[in-house]
Parts: C-alpha cells; sequence; structure tokens
C-alpha cells in the first residue's frame, strides 16, 4: 500500500488543486458579457460562415501525425537498450520500421500527403 498511497495522495492533491482554480477563477473572475466576447473565433479571427466542412484529407493526415509519431516514441527506447538486445532487438526494430516505411510508401502512392 506504501507506493499506491503516495500515487492516491498525488491524485487527491492534483484533483484538489485543480478544483480549488476552478472554483477561484468561477467566483473571481471578471463577468462583463457582450456581444463582440460572446461571439466564436478561430486563432484570433472573428468567424464568418459556420456552415464551411474540414476537408477529409486534413482528418486523414492528422491520423497519419499520429502513426508516425508512435513510431519515434517506440524508437527512442529502442535506441537506450540497443546494445542490451542484441541481434534479435536489432532484426526486430528492422521489421518495424521496414513495416513503416511500406505503410508510408503506400500513403505517399495514394496521394493521402499531396495538399490541394
Amino acid at each position: 500500500m506504501g507506493s499506491y498511497g503516495t500515487l492516491l495522495v498525488l491524485f487527491v492533491l492534483a484533483g484538489g488543486i485543480a478544483l480549488v482554480m476552478f472554483t477561484l477563477t468561477h467566483f473571481l473572475g471578471p463577468k462583463a458579457p457582450n456581444p463582440t466576447k460572446d461571439m466564436p473565433f478561430e486563432c484570433g479571427n472573428i468567424t464568418k460562415r459556420f456552415d464551411q466542412r474540414v476537408s477529409v484529407k486534413f482528418y486523414i493526415v492528422a491520423l497519419l501525425f499520429i502513426l508516425f509519431d508512435m513510431e519515434t516514441v517506440y524508437l527512442y527506447p529502442w535506441a537506450v537498450v540497443y546494445r542490451d538486445l542484441g541481434w534479435m532487438g536489432f532484426w526486430s526494430m528492422v521489421s518495424f520500421v521496414s513495416i513503416l516505411v511500406l505503410g508510408l510508401v503506400y500513403v505517399w502512392k495514394k496521394g493521402a500527403l499531396d495538399w490541394e
């Protein structure tokens, strides 16, 4: 229970700090609503059209970014313990990276990375 108790105290402390901050901003924050502040905005610019749809290519590129970002997440620990893994670890990472490279070539040939 010793190590879990410390973790429980950490979660309770983090939740308490979040609750205190939310409560303080709710009661002490300025409340001066006006029509300009109530309008939705994006990156500091007032949005003029609300019916505009986002292209599916945006989501595909975002998913591909997550996929290849996960590749780097797995490559860093492998690089740290590379010498301890031996040839088995080397060939497993060669197969992992080659599968990801084949996926990248496939996506590239399909044109998912082209912005038009």
